[in-house]
């Protein structure tokens, strides 16, 4: 599948909270560059929406936080603009609004899982804020944004757990439990030596909580803790 269903493209403004005057500018913000490529009649790829969304992400972003923080300093709300505006918190906000299923590829980019990578799902979402703002202008365009992130403070503190997710398990459970409460364990290993594979679980003492997997030790430990937050229910 290389070009997006109707009913695809519905779900997706449905999700951002906008429907577009002119579907084409919709269209060109999903169009990656490969798609050009087998589609040589295509006039233009998404890239310059991009650079025009990222600028306009950056300019609601920035005046949201200056109002949310009035006390904080420039480099603090720094900060947390970049938190909320990082390749792969973009990459997660394309997944939450369906965009995996509405890119337009080229055959060799779809064949290579290009509609899950992040750098095209990252790109594709700036592109379409770019394009809902020459669509609608600034006004519905901060509407649309600010409703489809929510609470931003909640985002920021989500995001410090996602990136931190054994240090913020380790300062939940230590009040009650001490330093030495957690532990984790890798209870399997797969793949050939290049190709590890490891699965780590992490209990409270030896009550289990939460098991993850990754390509490192390190990793599976991430994913095993932010498992461990999840079902205490605090991620």
């Amino acid at each position: 599948m290389s070009v997006p269903s109707q009913s695809d493209l519905d779900t997706l403004q449905k999700r951002l909270g906008h429907v577009f005057a002119d579907p084409a500018l919709l269209e060109r913000a999903l169009t990656h560059t490969s798609f050009l490529q087998d589609h040589p009649e295509t006039a233009e790829s998404n890239q310059r929406l991009e650079f025009l969304g990222d600028a306009v992400l950056q300019l609601i972003l920035t005046e949201a936080l200056f109002e949310l923080y009035p006390s904080e300093r420039e480099g603090a709300l720094s900060k947390r603009r970049a938190a909320l505006t990082k390749g792969s918190f973009l990459a997660r906000l394309a997944r939450d609004a369906g965009l995996e299923a509405c890119l337009r590829l080229g055959a060799g980019e779809e064949a290579t899982g290009g509609r899950s990578k992040s750098a095209a799902l990252e790109d594709a979402f700036e592109a379409v804020i770019g394009a809902v703002y020459l669509d609608s202008g600034l006004e519905p365009t901060r509407l649309a944004v600010l409703a489809f992130y929510g609470s931003l403070q909640a985002r920021i503190e989500a995001g410090e757990e996602f990136e931190n997710p054994k240090g913020r398990l380790q300062e939940l459970i230590q009040p009650a439990h001490g330093n030495e409460a957690l532990r984790y364990e890798v209870v399997r290993i797969d793949g050939a030596d290049h190709a590890r594979e490891y699965e780590v679980s992490v209990f409270l003492r030896d009550k289990p909580l939460g098991s993850g997997r990754g390509s490192s030790k390190k990793l599976a430990e991430e994913a095993a803790a932010k498992a461990a937050l999840d079902s205490l229910g605090k991620s």
